[in-house]
């Protein structure tokens, strides 16, 4: 009877199998081959990460895995979590039962005396249909509210924490805990860059500042730290320290980057794996070739009054929000493939004491903005090869909170998507009848950022890194691209 061949690859009557070892002749036939496969892999890997070292390009624009819908990623984060019930998850049980405690069916996450000082919230703001599509949208939002038709709202997120921090990291990188990379560096790294001379993935921070869990969210984690987002301001000095010193002159300053670049290549040369160097030099090359192009970017002087007009610029509510979206109109018609904008500050949309004034507060700093920023990419034909995100790292609690507040959400929130590939005018998915929990067709974020990445044209299942012995990923073991939403 033939016998199985056992995991080393010897038959179990091998001669070197029966006596427990290798015979030298008989390992080297038969690993031989492969040793020199995995030494010239060696060397191609070398290879390329000098090539990466000289700084002969930004990372370059790869191949998708099928046809994408979408080009381009413009992720608007409401930092602090805005409340999905106040915004754009109406709830008719939370007005009917305004008031009452939360019923003993929906309070497994709380104690009897949470369910006493916390009675249900009803909406601080009354929703209307909007649009032909008819979707519901509170006045909080009276200008994204025009724009109705545009949205696919998912009404049924979910995440697996209750805190900023972690669910800042999990909707930013997958994962609650610091370390993995965002979504916009899986992006630079599955698909390039389009343009040499700016970033594949630029992040445009609040200016307040403030970002509960802070850089880690735009990190690139265990990529290579090419793929990091890069911080850009509007305004005259865009990157930090990206304009020459003194009287430097573009011709010296070559001179000196050759010079840096040399020295640099000659330490890698023992180096190859050493990803930090290799990022740095190829990072004094991308800030040379930006000090010409970044400026132009963000000079938005070379916009029309009309198009300040459109996003508020020049209005002491909206200027800030309405620059920086603007600002990431500019970038990805220069062929940046993901934008980050933040809107809030340390606190945020977190309205733990009073959502009537904290949300009209933020509502008013970016609905205009966001709806002029779609207006915008749809008639110049943007919009159609570009995917818009709108969502913060969880929602609010239907009960009250110090009386006229709320306290977080990750079990079940909204968020919306616009543009190419999608279906538009819908809400998809739906929490339970006071808005607490996820309960019809349930999105968690890994569904969410295997639908981002599938829209864009990647396999969530095949963009890996090898990390840590694994072929690690944005979904890790999970997610699901939701179909349902896709036109």
């Amino acid at each position: 009877m033939e016998r199985k061949p056992s995991p080393a690859g010897l038959s179990e009557t091998s001669p070197a199998a029966s006596s427990g070892r290798w015979a030298r002749r008989e390992f080297l036939q038969r690993v031989g081959p492969g040793l020199g496969a995995l030494a010239v892999a060696d060397l191609l890997a070398g290879d390329a990460a000098r090539s990466e070292a000289r700084g002969d390009s930004q990372p370059a624009s790869r191949p998708p895995h099928f046809a994408p819908r979408v080009k381009r990623v413009i992720w608007l984060f409401m930092h602090g979590g805005p409340s999905h019930v106040d915004l754009f998850d109406p709830k008719p049980d939370l007005v009917r039962y305004a008031g009452q405690p939360l019923p003993e069916s929906f309070g497994a996450v709380m104690t009897r005396r949470k369910v006493a000082e916390n009675p249900l919230l009803p909406p601080v703001k009354p929703f209307r249909k909007r649009g032909e599509s008819g979707l519901p949208i509170s006045d909080f939002l009276p200008h994204v509210a025009a724009c109705a038709d545009e949205l696919c709202v998912i009404r049924s997120l979910h995440g697996d924490s209750v805190n900023h921090p972690q669910s800042v990291y999990q909707m930013n990188t997958g994962s609650i805990l610091t370390g993995r990379p965002s979504v916009g560096s899986w992006v630079s790294y599955g698909l390039g860059s389009e343009n040499r001379n700016l970033p594949a993935f630029v992040v445009l921070p609040d200016p307040r500042g403030g970002l509960k869990g802070g850089p880690p969210a735009w990190g690139s984690g265990y990529l290579p730290a090419t793929y990091q987002g890069t911080t850009v301001r509007p305004g005259p000095n865009p990157i930090l320290h990206l304009s020459p010193a003194g009287e430097t002159d573009p011709t010296r300053q070559r001179r000196i980057l050759d010079f840096i670049r040399r020295e640099n290549e000659q330490h890698q040369q023992a180096r190859d794996d050493d990803q930090t160097l290799a990022a740095r030099i190829k990072s004094y090359e991308l800030a040379f070739r930006m000090q010409a192009e970044a400026p132009d970017v963000v000079d938005l002087t070379q916009e029309t009054a009309e198009t300040h007009r459109l996003y508020g610029i020049g209005d002491e509510q909206t200027d800030d929000f309405g620059a920086r979206c603007l600002l990431a109109r500019r970038l990805i018609e220069r062929g940046v493939r993901f934008v980050q904008l933040y809107s809030g500050d340390t606190n945020g949309w977190d309205a733990h004491k009073d959502v009537a004034s904290n949300h009209a507060e933020h509502c008013r700093k970016t609905d205009q903005p966001v709806a002029a920023l779609l207006t915008d990419l749809r008639r110049r034909g943007l919009l159609d090869e570009t995917l818009v995100i709108w969502g913060g790292e969880f929602g609010r609690m239907p009960m009250s909170e110090q009386g006229t507040g709320r306290d977080h959400n990750p079990w079940g929130y909204t968020v919306w998507l616009a543009g190419g590939g999608l279906k538009s005018g819908i809400a998809y998915g739906a929490t339970d009848a006071i808005g607490l929990r996820a309960q019809e067709n349930p999105v968690h974020v890994h569904d969410l950022h295997a639908t981002i990445l599938h829209l864009l044209g990647l396999d969530h299942e095949a963009l890996t890194f090898f990390h840590n012995g694994r072929d690690d990923r944005l979904t890790d073991v999970a997610g699901r691209v939701v179909h349902e939403i896709l036109s």
